[in-house]
């Protein structure tokens, strides 16, 4: 497959690109910063310098061409104010969306947050960043023209992966390894069966394949 990730310079990002590209998948990542480009070609992904928060539809779009999936895996990160939370986690999701439904890229899957809800009050960073994902969420999921899957990690960590999730609708809270959201997020892009869910993710105790299959199609 082709796959087209926004955020390509993230810590989930480039593990998937790595796990893809050892697969044998053809990957291209979209970055920010043309300085990022060598840790991309190190995990084995095509460096695609563009700016989601400037870039329109069609810049996009062309970035989408010819691929088999998107993934959305951009987020403004932790250091970041109120503002870029509507124009990345929320405002770039929704670009990003909108150029795979004109490229013809129709397999999509998204990476959230637990706790993302578009009615989520509140006025703190943390409060405005659950309902911007939320929002994206649901205008994602919205589109008919988007085989979406949203995934929703726990607490991430840096702590090496086990290969074992729990991964379903609703499973509480709790943490899970960079290295496992990868894992299922590239399980997931080979299962368009997972359209249409918004699943919930931390460590438990079932390979990721299993988990992956055994939410399929509910």
């Amino acid at each position: 497959m082709r796959i087209v990730i926004a955020g390509g310079h993230g810590q989930i990002a480039l593990r998937l690109e790595r796990l893809l590209a050892a697969r044998g998948d053809e990957v291209a990542g979209i970055i920010r910063r043309a300085e990022q480009g060598d840790d991309l070609r190190d995990a084995g992904a095509e460096p695609v310098v563009l700016d989601l928060e400037s870039a329109s539809v069609e810049e996009v779009a062309d970035c989408l061409r010819g691929a088999d999936a998107a993934v959305f895996a951009a987020g403004a990160g932790p250091g970041s104010g109120a503002a870029r939370k509507d124009t990345v986690d929320k405002a770039a999701a929704v670009l990003f969306a909108d150029a795979a439904v004109r490229a013809g890229v129709r397999r999509y899957v998204i990476v959230s947050s637990m706790g993302a809800d578009p009615g989520h009050e509140g006025d703190g960073i943390f409060d405005v960043y659950l309902r911007a994902k939320g929002e994206a969420d649901a205008y994602v999921s919205g589109l008919d023209a988007l085989d979406c899957t949203v995934l929703r990690p726990g607490a991430l960590t840096d702590d090496a992966g086990t290969g074992l999730v729990r991964l379903e609708a609703h499973t509480g809270r709790g943490p899970v390894p960079r290295d496992d959201v990868a894992a299922v997020l590239a399980e997931l892009l080979d299962t368009p069966a997972t359209a249409g869910l918004t699943l919930e993710l931390i460590s438990g105790s079932t390979p990721v394949s299993v988990a992956v299959k055994s939410v399929a199609g509910n």
